[in-house]
């Protein structure tokens, strides 16, 4: 196995974030962002994944993630070109707003990668720990390496994870930004609970639970999902037993196997930490 950190190592703040096992219940929440976004719906009507495989688009956008943070630079790469690739043929009118659709367009994409990182870095500070403010610019930059690699435009990115947590929530306010498509009830139906691949069925309900329920204001109103006292109760409650008990926990139940990869791979070469962040 080669002993290759990738683009960012173990002492980085992507490693940190997204080795968390805890993480992963933000890949239902941000699907759910995603497809709020009629243009983005458009897009996964074109390529029926919702239809044909409702788990593929989730997997994919976890895939590419866990890929360029725990694989070496070849395989972040491969995995990177590959979707840059599948993205050439998603285009078109969407049938919904009259709108164009584009897969590589960049305020498309910036969305896509937005919404992930948002829901990454809450769900580690709310099931593992609060991070400072240089932290989470820390884990931003790092992304927008990530970024850079599936084409957005990271000179015109907001700078800082604030910035970008305020572009997504000031975007979501425009008139008609965000709609209930065929697509988006299609995505509501999956994450509320079917199918469900059976490894995951025992704690579906709560990664469902706590999807809809930590939704901005403005998403939850396009999926109609009402504000409660007792959810609000049941969604604390929750999120703080999995931050008590997640130190006493096994890295197999903690930790998503990727990252427990990775430790394996590096164990081969304990000296080396970091790539030289090849040019891309």
């Amino acid at each position: 196995m080669s002993a290759d950190p990738g683009y960012f190592g173990p002492d980085s703040m992507m490693w940190k974030v997204n080795k968390e096992i805890t993480v992963l219940f933000g890949g239902a929440r941000a699907l759910l962002m995603h497809a709020a976004h009629p243009l983005i719906a458009a897009g996964a009507r074109q390529t029926s994944f919702y239809q044909r495989d409702p788990w593929k688009r989730l997997i994919r956008t976890l895939s590419l993630q866990n890929s360029v943070t725990f694989g070496t630079v070849i395989e972040a790469n491969e995995s990177a070109t590959r979707i840059n690739k599948l993205h050439e043929v998603i285009k078109g009118k969407d049938q919904i707003t009259g709108g164009y659709y584009d897969a590589l367009n960049n305020e498309q994409l910036l969305w896509v990668h937005a919404c992930l990182q948002l829901s990454s870095i809450y769900f580690y500070e709310k099931t593992v720990k609060k991070l400072t403010d240089e932290e989470k610019n820390k884990y931003h930059i790092e992304n927008m390496l990530s970024a850079k690699l599936v084409l957005i435009d990271t000179d015109n990115m907001p700078k800082t994870h604030e910035d970008l947590k305020k572009w997504v929530i000031n975007k979501s306010k425009e008139n008609k930004y965000l709609l209930l498509t065929d697509v988006a009830k299609d995505v509501q139906g999956i994450i509320s609970g079917g199918p469900v691949p059976k490894h995951i069925k025992p704690i579906w309900p709560f990664i469902s639970f706590t999807a809809f329920n930590t939704l901005p204001q403005e998403f939850k109103d396009v999926y109609g999902i009402k504000t409660t006292k007792i959810n609000d109760v049941i969604l604390k409650f929750n999120l703080l037993l999995l931050k008590i008990t997640r130190p006493f926990l096994p890295p197999f139940f903690r930790l998503i196997p990727p990252a427990r990869w990775a430790k394996q791979r590096l164990s081969k070469n304990p000296e080396l930490k970091f790539s030289d962040k090849a040019n891309i």
